[in-house]
């Protein structure tokens, strides 16, 4: 299980990547894991601007369907269109080729209430 310290994580197993005031947003490599083979990425909130723990999407798997949470405020400025055509990219690479969105910040400051990565390892019991 991967879960790079450069990154801020929620408890609904999101991670979120800042580089300026954009940031990219996806789900864990524990919660792919968890999930199983992804087989569609739902996600139609683009250009739309959401508050934090706002559901921005969904993903889908062969047994589940899971609805994804903004991590923090802001708006939807991309949405990862390989996803449309290989939507397993999140399963092999859920911290690179396999995000789901990137974001203009509302509110920078939501950054520092997330979890550290050795904070959501306790949550997730790692």
């Amino acid at each position: 299980m991967n879960f790079p310290a450069e990154l801020k994580y929620t408890k609904n197993h999101e991670w979120i990547r800042v580089e300026g005031e954009t940031a990219y947003v996806g789900i864990t490599d524990y919660a792919q894991s968890e999930l199983g083979e992804i087989v569609y990425v739902d996600i139609t909130s683009e250009g739309e601007t959401l508050d934090q723990e706002e559901v921005f999407g969904s993903i889908e798997a062969v047994k589940t369907v899971s609805d994804l949470f903004m991590p923090v405020s802001g708006e939807v400025t991309e949405v990862n269109a390989d996803l449309e055509e290989q939507p397993e990219l999140v399963n092999e690479d859920a911290y690179g080729k396999g995000w789901l969105v990137k974001v203009t910040l509302s509110n920078p400051d939501e950054i520092d209430a997330l979890l550290s990565a050795d904070e959501y390892k306790e949550t997730i019991g790692k």
